[in-house]
Formats: structure tokens, C-alpha cells, sequence
């Protein structure tokens, strides 16, 4: 990333910016639909300053996804805090954030789930292993919040609920109603199973 003469680099500086940058990018195109010569040119940085902070572009593609995770599973844990202690009320809020996430434009669903399916092997599946493990947990609280009889099963249910709607959301809802269907079907299980 080319700086005026005389000014400080800041590493961490570059790294997020290099981060956000191709973030966008990568998400919009897919991991192979852009060569490390074309990110490198549209983030702004020359190969040697990707490799640098990185070491490859997969290294970058590593670095985007744990980064994507953790401002995912960050930004639902804040809705389910918000929504109060009631568990009803936290698994509506979850499946509100992700119907408002899934209507805004340029929408292709979970980037991490995406790259497992496009590169079935490390890093991006262990990443989106780790990725659906941390979905699993919030899930799985509001369960056990909720008195389900078998909290970790009901957990993974929801879990399938969230990301077929995530997916259905992506490729198949002409009428925008993912969400709130799968919504509907999570609160329902959750008044089956709960107390």
C-alpha cells in the first residue's frame, strides 16, 4: 500500500485494512474467483506487503473468515443479550437480525459455510466446523435457558433451522419469508422441548 514519504507504516494498521478490503471481495466473488494479482490490486497492496502480513493467499483467506466468525457469532450473542433473559424472546431476536441481514443487498449467505463448500479441507472446513460449533453454543444456551429436556440436541436443531434458512434465504425465497419461517419453526420446537 504505497504511503507519502516520510510516514510511518503501522503494521496492524495495514493488516485490517488489507483485511476489510478483501473481506468484500472475497465474499462477493468467492475464494477462487479472484487471483492474488487481482486482490492485490484491489485492496491496494503489492504482493510482497499481502505475503508479508499473511504469508499467502490463503493465509489472507484464513484470516478473513476467523475474522468474519467472530464479528457473526458476536453480533447474534449481542441480539440474544438484548432481547432480555426470556428464551422465546432471544431465539426471536436471533431470527430478526439474520431475516435483516438476509434482505440487504448483496446477500450470499454464510462466507464461511460458502468457503467449506467450495475448499472441503483446511483450513476453511475446520474453520466453519469451529464456526457452526460457536452457533451450536449460543443455540444450545437458549435451550438450557428454556428447561429443554435435551438442550444440546435442541441446540443442533436450531442450528439446522438457522443455517437452512441461511441457505434457503441465499438461493431459494421469492418471498423474503426464510427467516421468519424458520423463526416460526424454532419457537415452536423451543415450546415442544422447554419448560
Amino acid at each position: 500500500m504505497p504511503v507519502p514519504k516520510g510516514t510511518a507504516l503501522d503494521p496492524d494498521r495495514t493488516r485490517a485494512t488489507l483485511l476489510a478490503s478483501a473481506t468484500g471481495i472475497l465474499y462477493e466473488r468467492g475464494l477462487d474467483g479472484v487471483g492474488v494479482a487481482e486482490l492485490c490490486r484491489a485492496v491496494g497492496a503489492s504482493k510482497e506487503t499481502l505475503y508479508r502480513h499473511f504469508g499467502s493467499k490463503d493465509g489472507l483467506v484464513e484470516a478473513v473468515l476467523e475474522a468474519r466468525s467472530d464479528r457473526v457469532v458476536h453480533w447474534l450473542t449481542e441480539a440474544v443479550e438484548a432481547a432480555g433473559p426470556d428464551p422465546h424472546a432471544q431465539l426471536t431476536a436471533l431470527f430478526d437480525v439474520l431475516g435483516d441481514w438476509y434482505r440487504q443487498p448483496g446477500f450470499r449467505g454464510c462466507a464461511i459455510v460458502n468457503a467449506a463448500t467450495q475448499r472441503h479441507v483446511p483450513p476453511a472446513r475446520t474453520l466453519a466446523d469451529r464456526h457452526l460449533a460457536r452457533y451450536g453454543e449460543l443455540l444450545t444456551g437458549i435451550a438450557e435457558r428454556a428447561g429443554a429436556r435435551e438442550p444440546a440436541l435442541l441446540g443442533r436443531q436450531l442450528l439446522i433451522l438457522l443455517e437452512g434458512a441461511t441457505v434457503v434465504a441465499d438461493h431459494h425465497d421469492p418471498h423474503g419469508r426464510a427467516a421468519e419461517d424458520a423463526k416460526q419453526a424454532a419457537l415452536a420446537l423451543l415450546s415442544a422441548q422447554g419448560a
